[in-house]
């Protein structure tokens, strides 16, 4: 069956491919009727997709790592074996969808994390391009969810499995194409939860983590249904379309922020502590 799963998720990610595709050449064909297609929508349409570039670079440099520390952990650490079945593969997507909000969640609190996270969140725009918008060090941070999955007991090509339909669900929820979807939006992740997820608005910021379920935003209080449309992107926008700097934006601002730090502990705070995070004794709240 592990070659079966393999084969799966090679055919997931090509007919994922063609959909995003079909969804990006109609917004743009939308827009170009309607007279909205923008210098700035091309243009950092172009940026979304220019991230590939070192994310592919990134991820494929680090795949014989992931392979290597998988089945390392699995078969030297992993306490259970979970068996491979067609209903375990299901649990594993579940499950995958569970770790998957964790790490999407860490990804805005940990400023570590987020100068990756950052880079899918600069797009002043969106549009289907906007799922394709990695950072770098993101097959870095996956490999930790893996790691995770494999711990619990899947088998590595079972958590591969999950984690690639995790993500190949998110690409049609990229799109303003498609308006509010009633009680499905309560349910699972759609077009308009995910508008909120970017939206810059105070009221929207660090809202609705689900790649696929909303059930997790509901249990641990972050869901926020859309009730207005979202400034999209950074709170501090990144005003550039240049693909060198949209890759690296956030990694001038630690940088700065880390030469500010008067204390090796205050230095470390600004790698853990959320974005936007300054010294109390500095910066008094108001």
């Amino acid at each position: 069956m592990l070659d079966k799963i393999d084969d799966w998720m090679t055919a997931i990610d090509e007919y994922t491919l063609v959909l995003a595709a079909a969804l990006l050449s109609f917004e743009i064909l939308r827009d170009l009727v309607r007279g909205r297609l923008s210098r700035l929508k091309v243009f950092d349409t172009l940026a979304c997709l220019s991230t590939q570039i070192p994310f592919l670079a990134m991820a494929i440099a680090t795949y014989g790592l992931t392979i290597t520390l998988a089945y390392s952990v699995y078969y030297g650490l992993t306490p259970y074996h979970i068996p491979v079945n067609p209903w375990t593969l299901l649990l594993a997507v579940l499950v995958a969808d569970f770790v998957y909000y964790w790490e999407h969640r860490l990804s805005h609190e940990i400023r570590l994390l987020w100068i990756s996270h950052a880079v899918h969140h600069s797009a002043p725009i969106m549009n289907t391009a906007v799922a394709y918008r990695f950072g770098v060090f993101d097959p870095l941070i996956s490999l930790v969810s893996t790691l995770a999955l494999v711990l619990i007991g899947f088998e590595p090509i079972m958590a591969f499995f999950g984690q690639v339909v995790v993500l190949a669900y998110q690409v049609w929820i990229h799109t303003e194409t498609i308006g509010r979807l009633g009680v499905l939006d309560r349910i699972v992740n759609t077009p308009s939860n995910h508008r909120v997820h970017h939206g810059a608005d105070e009221k929207y910021l660090d809202r609705n983590y689900g790649a696929i379920l909303m059930l997790w935003d509901q249990l641990f209080g972050t869901y926020q249904r859309e009730e207005e449309t979202p400034r999209y992107g950074l709170k501090e926008p990144i005003d550039t379309v240049n693909p060198i700097k949209v890759w690296f934006s956030e990694i001038p601002r630690l940088y700065r922020d880390m030469r500010s730090a008067r204390s090796v502990s205050e230095g470390m705070a600004f790698l853990y502590r959320p974005p936007g995070w300054r010294p109390a004794s500095r910066w008094p709240s108001h």
